[in-house]
């Protein structure tokens, strides 16, 4: 499966390898790519290994919120 999350204050590279990284590192997630210009963040992943809402955990716990 693929969804998009949209995340607020990412502004560097930086930001983009944190969410990236924090994302990549849940079981089930098979990759995960941001885009700096829009705040939005592309993941495939494994529904019935992850859940959005433990995604979006993932990338709170980084600093970010996501709408």
């Amino acid at each position: 499966m693929e969804t998009i999350l949209d995340v607020k204050g990412m502004t560097c590279g930086h930001c983009k390898q944190s969410v990236e990284g924090a994302l990549q590192g849940l079981d089930g997630v098979t990759s995960a790519e941001v885009d700096l210009g829009t705040g939005k963040v592309t993941v495939s992943y494994d529904d019935n290994k992850v859940t959005v809402a433990a995604m979006q955990e993932a990338v709170e716990d980084q600093g970010y919120d996501v709408a």
